[in-house]
C-alpha cells in the first residue's frame, strides 16, 4: 500500500465518500476576509445608534428631531442609496459575463447616484446648521451628526473606491485580482445601503 493510500489522498471513503476538494479559492476567502470587516464596521455603527438612542431626548431646550427633519428629502436620498444599490448589482453582472461597455455604465450611474446622496445630506446638513441647529447645539444633534455623518464618509470613500475599480478595469481589464476587488467593493456598498435603511427607520422615521 503506498503512502498516499494509506494516509487516505486517494482513498475517498476516508473523506465522507469523496476526494478532498483542495482549499478554497482567493475570491471566497478574499470574501470571507472582508465580511469580517464589515462586520466589524457595523459594530462601530451599533455603538453610534445606541448613543443616539441614549441621547435621543437630551435636546437642552433645543428643537427635536420631528422639528428639524425633513422627510421628503430625506425619502430622495433613500431612493438615490436604493438605486445605486441596484446599479451597483448590474455592474457585477456585466463583470461576470466580461461586458465592459455595460459594467462603466453601471458603475457610472451608481457613482452618479451616490453622488446625488451625498449631495442631498451636505443639504440637509447645511441646512440645520444654518437654523442653529449645528451639531454643538444639544447632545442629541452631536449623536446625530456623528451617525449620519460617518455613514455619509463612508459613501465618500466607497465612490473613490468606484471611481479607482473603474479605471483599474478600464487599464487592466477584468483579472482576477480585480474582480476580488469587485467583490469587495459591492460587499461595502450594499452594507451601506442596509446601515441607511436602518438610520432613516431609527432616526428619521421615529422622529417623525
Amino acid at each position: 500500500m503506498t503512502d498516499a493510500a494509506l494516509y487516505g489522498h486517494d482513498n475517498p471513503n476516508l473523506l465522507g465518500g469523496r476526494p478532498h476538494e483542495g482549499p478554497a479559492s482567493k475570491r471566497i476567502v478574499t470574501g470571507f476576509g472582508f465580511w469580517i470587516f464589515l462586520l466589524s464596521d457595523i459594530v462601530m455603527f451599533s455603538c453610534f445608534f445606541a448613543a443616539y438612542a441614549v441621547l435621543l431626548g437630551k435636546t437642552a431646550g433645543g428643537p427635536s428631531g420631528a422639528e428639524l427633519f425633513d422627510l421628503r428629502s430625506v425619502a430622495a436620498e433613500t431612493a438615490f442609496l436604493l438605486l445605486s444599490s441596484f446599479t451597483c448589482g448590474l455592474a457585477m453582472i456585466a463583470a461576470d459575463v466580461r461586458n465592459l461597455r455595460w459594467y462603466q455604465i453601471s458603475m457610472a450611474a451608481t457613482c452618479l447616484l451616490g453622488l446625488g446622496f451625498l449631495a442631498l445630506e451636505f443639504r440637509e446638513f447645511a441646512d440645520l446648521v444654518g437654523r442653529g441647529a449645528g451639531p454643538t447645539r444639544s447632545a442629541f444633534l452631536s449623536a446625530f451628526f456623528t451617525l449620519v455623518g460617518c455613514h455619509g464618509m463612508h459613501v465618500s470613500a466607497g465612490i473613490l473606491w468606484l471611481l479607482t475599480m473603474m479605471a483599474q478595469v478600464f487599464a487592466k481589464g477584468f483579472r482576477a485580482d480585480i474582480m476580488r476587488r469587485l467583490l469587495c467593493f459591492a460587499l461595502f456598498w450594499h452594507a451601506l445601503d442596509i446601515i441607511w435603511v436602518a438610520i432613516f427607520s431609527v432616526v428619521y422615521l421615529l422622529a417623525g
